[in-house]
């Protein structure tokens, strides 16, 4: 199939996508299709061969069988595109509009998450027209302080004084207007992949080793940053509950296509979701592809799986009237 790899975007993990998207046209051409390369420039212009694009709703995209945005943050991996693409009539990988952008939030998930009874760091959010800061320090320290719509560990503060709350607030206002302040969990970080639409499955569980005080930008993308193991050194009965929890996130959240869901599996055994990412990185130090490999199933199938999943999905939309 002739499939558009999107890379690039207008949020600041511009770079780290443009080294996903590449990542994915490599797997793809392995896999035996023909891809064409669209970079998203920061200024939210697509090109493709040095060429601007010209969308036409409904009049598909450079003529090709399928796309797969490797976007990630905002006006990307939050439905936007994604929204662009239903427009445009043309299959994509990954979640749809109101899943990308569920999951996207923080908050929204959380909340969303809470109501189904799943286990969960504890959180609160900073609400400017209403008292917030008891609530965030009722949850002890030490606390992280996040925007609630980036990715990447971008924004994000380890707060281990009061003092400095206000501090870490105002630096992730500067990224996103909702802020999202959790609890601190003790244990192990550990990462799952899920793979699907209607009937998803979830691969090893990994756990997340890093010199870094903690699992930063530099510990994320820089080689020799973090260590993966696989599988993680959990019991089977936890390693189940960690695939177990990822698969039912995934369908709670509506996602489809593919996922990483991350977690922390506290020294008592409790197993807690953290959040679960709709495009996660494809680098080659990047988690999603590691997990699955371990598990049998080479980069360029998991690139041609997922493009035969998009498709699926979008034939299957077809068959409802609007």
């Amino acid at each position: 199939m002739r499939v558009a790899v999107l890379a690039g975007g207008r949020s600041s993990e511009h770079e780290v996508s443009l080294r996903s998207g590449a990542s994915v046209a490599r797997g793809l051409e392995q896999a035996g299709h023909e891809v064409v390369t669209v970079t998203i420039e920061r200024c939210g212009e697509w090109r493709a061969g040095g060429e601007p694009v010209t969308l036409v709703p409904g009049g598909g995209l450079l003529g090709v069988d399928a796309a797969f945005p490797a976007l990630h943050g905002p006006f990307g991996e939050d439905g936007s595109v994604q929204g662009l693409l239903e427009h445009l009539d043309v299959p994509y990988v990954g979640s749809d509009v109101l899943a990308s952008a569920t999951c996207m939030d923080k908050l929204t998930l959380k909340r969303l998450c809470a109501v189904a009874g799943i286990p969960q760091v504890d959180f609160a959010a900073v609400d400017p027209h209403r008292p917030w800061r008891q609530e965030c320090e009722a949850l002890g320290l030490p606390l992280w302080v996040k925007p609630s719509r980036l990715g990447s560990s971008v924004g994000i503060t380890r707060v281990e004084r009061r003092g400095d709350l206000d501090e870490a607030v105002e630096l992730a206002l500067r990224h996103d207007p909702r802020v999202i302040v959790e609890a601190s969990a003790p244990g192990l970080e550990v990462e799952c992949s899920v793979l699907g639409n209607e009937a998803p499955r979830a691969s090893t569980p990994g756990q997340i080793l890093t010199d870094a005080e903690w699992y930063d930008y530099e510990a994320k993308y820089e080689k020799g940053g973090m260590q993966l193991l696989v599988p993680a050194s959990l019991p089977r009965q936890q390693l189940d509950r960690v695939r177990g929890l990822a698969a039912e996130v995934f369908t709670l959240a509506g996602c489809s296509g593919l996922a990483r869901c991350d977690f922390f599996v506290e020294p008592g055994g409790a197993v807690l979701v953290n959040e679960i990412n709709t495009m996660p990185g494809f680098t080659e130090t990047s988690v999603y592809a590691k997990l699955f490999e371990a598990d049998g199933m080479p980069y360029p199938q998991i690139c041609n799986e997922l493009v035969e999943l998009a498709r699926e999905r979008h034939r299957r939309a077809r068959s409802y009237e609007f």
